[in-house]
């Protein structure tokens, strides 16, 4: 199913975990419809991003994959409403979330995690934005202050 111009459902529910594992990771359709609104979004990212390819490691998770990754139950992932992305055409993970820190997309949070990708969710339905952005790395979560 294509969820956008540039991205298909299957590049949101790829699990090498779930594939392991057994799991099912297959959305319901009202997961469906908030991954179309995340599509949107990365659409919105790629065109920020010169519209260069985009690609997604980690997007909806049902709750035993999200759980086998450690990740709380509230994870947007699994709402269908964030993703985890890297575009190395554009520049270093870094330069792509400063990029975006500094853009108008509106997201609920930002986040580059061990500077090997970045994680954007989007607000669910009817919520405001927060445009949170922060740093992940080996010593913890922080806040990140352009």
């Amino acid at each position: 199913m294509q969820l956008s111009e540039h991205f298909h459902l299957d590049e949101f529910t790829k699990s090498q975990i779930a594939a392991r594992l057994g799991f099912d990771n297959t959305p319901s359709p009202e997961i469906i419809e908030n991954l179309k609104r995340t599509a949107h979004g990365m659409e919105l990212v790629r065109t920020r991003l010169d519209g260069l390819p985009i690609i997604i490691s980690s997007g909806y998770r049902c709750l035993s994959v999200n759980r086998t990754l450690g990740s709380k139950d509230t994870s947007y992932h699994t709402l269908g409403l964030a993703c985890d992305f890297t575009c190395h055409r554009f520049g270093s993970v870094d330069d792509v979330f400063v990029d975006l820190v500094g853009s108008s997309i509106e997201y609920d949070k930002l986040i580059i995690e061990y500077n090997s990708w970045i994680h954007i969710q989007f607000p669910k339905d009817g919520e405001e934005p927060r445009r949170q952005s922060y740093v992940i790395d080996k010593s913890g979560i922080s806040i990140y202050k352009p």
